[in-house]
């Protein structure tokens, strides 16, 4: 060592002090360094266990996820999806239980068609449009605007409508009862005036009065006790139900409808080795499936008459983007021995009240252990002021925008194109300062749909006026709204810093969309690890 680095070291204590002994022999170095190097291994070692504490402590940190977008725009599917791919056992356990749900969904659009075709159809129409009450109607993502923004207004009753109200009545007495099972009771009470016939049979004994007496009587559901009216209400064949029937139903997201209304311990056959449910429902009278089976050639037949599809394509009804659309497997779906498939939950639509919340853990070895939270907040204009409280701490958020929407309007305001209300969504979302810091990843949803209405000759343009003369086609239109979502996070969002990932998605798909979500969910990780240190 120099007498100049010497001196400079002289003048540090610290320097000074780990500085050998001048005068030290070979011995005592080699004890020295043996002491030093043990010294900085000990040191070293608790540098990594407290790397481990670190990380350990984030991988035991849930993973805030939130789903927002508007009503109907695939936030529940991908939540469904989410659940099948991390906690398969847990959904098929539950598939058995969605039959009362499947069942409902086929009933309510039959009961659609029959209102469309029904001579009163205006009246019940002139409800739909005119009240303000956005929980007032189902049919939101059916509801076609023209290309001048109105929506139609042809209403004709078909010849041979009596015959099929009379034919399908039982099945919209069953309707009734599945809304009993289903409802908030809350909405139950508010819907007890207007309710038909709740016992399964159909019966239609007719009543002039109201009766206040009523009957506690243990459902299929066997332990969910629901009041059942004496009074009997005859759906006359010539008006369709009152607008209080057409309101979409919904759960609370404290309802235990899904362990009520599975089979438990009600048979002794043996398990299905498929749903892993008990087998037998179909043995029961009292089963809705005997009232589905028996009208089951009654929803065929209109469903496949011309005159029906004539006039729904008059109206601009297309049953077929609607959530819970099951009309194209009648047979299937009404056989005594139905059990629901994955791709039949994915598709059942069944409103939840509150916000939903899923959690499951990882299970790869990169990051076993980690909890995830993904919360659905509800995207209808009521829900939306719930959505600021589960802002703080989030980690992620999917936005899901419905692209097929295009040419639909708001149920809650059919001046409001519901694709524009997506937008507008979207900008709120992105500018938000509280979520700067947030990873956004955008669903562009319901590609399929959107394919399907591309193919069946309905122009863009005729609806989006800024579109242009830009060719009509799936490739350029989803280019299209790809580009228009993304400028408008980057003339809006805080960070410019931040990434936006897009996705064009058909949440149904479930090999598409597990593979979507793997590539999402290995994102959101990695980013919150970086962004903790701790990678």
């Amino acid at each position: 060592m120099s007498s100049t680095t010497r001196s400079r070291s002289l003048s540090d204590p610290i320097s000074a002090a780990l500085l050998p002994p001048p005068n030290e022999s070979a011995a005592d170095r080699e004890k020295r360094l043996q002491a030093e190097d043990q010294a900085k291994k000990i040191s070293d070692d608790i540098d990594e266990m407290l790397k481990a504490e670190r990380n350990e402590r984030r991988r035991k940190k849930a993973i805030k996820v939130l789903l927002l977008g508007q009503s109907e725009g695939g936030k529940s599917t991908t939540l469904k999806q989410f659940q099948l791919l991390h906690a398969p056992a847990d959904f098929h356990a539950e598939r058995i239980a969605w039959r009362f749900v499947i069942y409902l969904n086929l009933v309510r659009s039959v009961r659609r068609i029959l209102d469309a075709v029904s001579p009163d159809y205006e009246i019940l129409n002139s409800h739909l449009i005119d009240d303000d009450d956005d929980e007032n109607a189902e049919a939101a993502s059916v509801i076609i605007s023209s290309a001048d923004g109105t929506t139609s207004s042809s209403y004709h009753g078909i010849k041979g409508y009596e015959n099929y109200h009379h034919r399908l009545a039982p099945l919209l007495v069953l309707e009734q009862r599945l809304i009993t099972l289903l409802s908030d009771e809350e909405d139950n009470e508010e819907r007890e005036a207007t309710r038909l016939t709740t016992n399964w049979g159909g019966s239609h004994s007719s009543s002039s009065g109201s009766s206040h007496n009523s009957k506690m009587r243990p459902d299929l559901s066997r332990g969910l006790a629901v009041v059942i009216p004496q009074t009997v209400i005859h759906p006359s064949p010539s008006s369709p139900l009152s607008p209080q029937s057409t309101q979409e139903i919904s759960v609370k997201t404290t309802s235990n409808w899904k362990k009520a209304l599975s089979l438990g311990g009600r048979m002794k056959s043996p398990k299905n080795p498929h749903s892993g449910e008990l087998e037998g429902w179909w043995e029961d009278p009292d089963d809705p499936v005997h009232i589905i089976n028996k009208c089951a050639p009654a929803m065929l037949d209109l469903w496949k008459d011309p005159n029906v599809k004539r006039h729904l394509a008059e109206k601009r009804l297309r049953l077929e983007e609607s959530s819970g659309f099951y009309l194209d497997e009648i047979p299937r779906i009404t056989a005594k021995k139905y059990i629901p498939t994955d791709v039949d939950v994915l598709k059942a639509r069944l409103k939840t009240t509150g916000v939903v919340e899923h959690v499951f853990t990882i299970k790869t070895t990169e990051f076993r252990g980690l909890t995830w939270k993904i919360y659905d907040v509800g995207g209808s204009r009521n829900q939306r002021h719930a959505w600021a409280p589960f802002f703080d701490d989030v980690d992620a958020i999917i936005f899901l925008a419905p692209i097929s929407t295009f040419d639909q309007v708001l149920v809650e305001d059919p001046h409001v194109n519901r694709l524009e209300d997506s937008l507008l969504l979207w900008k709120s979302i992105v500018s938000n300062k509280l979520l700067c810091n947030v990873n956004v990843i955008l669903f562009l949803n319901k590609c399929d749909l959107l394919q399907a209405k591309l193919d069946a000759g309905v122009r863009l343009n005729q609806h989006m006026v800024s579109y242009g003369d830009r060719p009509n086609d799936y490739d350029s239109i989803s280019s299209y709204f790809r580009n228009k979502f993304g400028a408008l996070h980057q003339s809006y969002t805080p960070n410019k810093e931040r990434e936006l990932y897009i996705h064009l998605t058909s949440v149904t798909d479930t090999r598409r969309t597990h593979t979507i979500i793997s590539s999402v969910r290995d994102f959101i990780l990695k980013s919150n690890l970086k962004i903790g240190g701790y990678m």
